[in-house]
């Protein structure tokens, strides 16, 4: 019997939403999505991780892998906060992001060791970059670890683009109030 009192205070607590009001939240929910303005910010925020991205690589002379799931990390909470997504579109483009930033870093790192070695400025090499070339170098200096690193960017920043509902979200869009 102390079960059941237990289950039905517990049950009074939580109030329930019907499938016909969820589907209500819903569409509430698809209708405040911001693709455009998330996948903008979260190139920002890939360009950024790139720039860390290459920056530590660079100091250390080492890939460092828990920085490609920073990256991932920051393009999908850029994402999901830009964007309030809740389709998968939302993490498909945070993953792709992901991804490019981990891409672009290590463009930007072959970069400035070639511009070392050659005794040039950082931003002369950079500026004769395209994509061409930056394939080229992407390919003479892959190792198998880039995978692993170019898959965990890409699964953080699929991961963290979703916007989080809470039953608070659900009783603003049904209008109610407890």
């Amino acid at each position: 019997m102390n079960d059941e009192v237990q289950t039905d205070s517990a049950a009074a607590e939580e109030p329930v939403v019907s499938e016909q009001e969820a589907q209500m939240a819903m569409e509430i929910f698809r209708s405040e999505q911001k693709l455009i303005p998330a996948a903008l910010a979260g190139f920002v925020a890939s360009m950024v991780g790139a720039g860390i991205w290459a920056a530590v690589t660079v100091a250390t002379e080492y890939q460092i892998g828990w920085i490609a799931i920073g990256i991932g990390f920051l393009v999908g909470f850029t994402i999901r906060i830009v964007g309030k997504g809740i389709d998968q579109i939302f993490g498909a483009v945070s993953a792709v992001l992901s991804l490019f930033g981990c891409v672009v870093g290590n463009v930007l790192t072959v970069a400035y060791f070639v511009a070392m070695n050659e005794g040039v400025e950082f931003m002369d090499v950079v500026s004769q970059l395209d994509f061409a070339l930056s394939y080229e170098l992407l390919v003479s200096t892959f190792q198998i670890m880039d995978v692993l690193f170019y898959g965990l960017a890409g699964y953080f920043g699929f991961k963290y683009a979703f916007r989080e509902l809470t039953q608070d979200d659900f009783n603003r869009a049904l209008g109610k109030s407890f």
